[in-house]
């Protein structure tokens, strides 16, 4: 799986779109552990964040829960930790 591009939103804020960050938190699955962590800790800003409407922070909250709990089941090796 390729990478995905986390562009940053127009107004140049620390956190990218909230589209681009929703997508790719439904494939945080097939990622190593730092990069899903970093997916998580943007997602968390971006439900910090009151400039963002509320429908993508209930969409953003929704699918991070749902990872949350995945990430929980899933095996952790060697140097991981989560």
């Amino acid at each position: 799986m390729e990478p995905v591009s986390l562009q940053t939103s127009p107004d140049l804020s620390a956190h990218p779109l909230p589209q681009v960050v929703y997508e790719h938190l439904d494939h945080i699955d097939q990622e190593d552990v730092a990069d899903s962590a970093v997916c998580r800790e943007q997602a968390q800003e971006i439900l910090a964040d009151p400039e963002v409407s509320l429908s993508w922070r209930e969409a953003i909250a929704d699918r991070l829960r749902q990872v949350n709990l995945l990430l929980a089941k899933r095996t952790v090796s060697g140097g991981d930790s989560y």
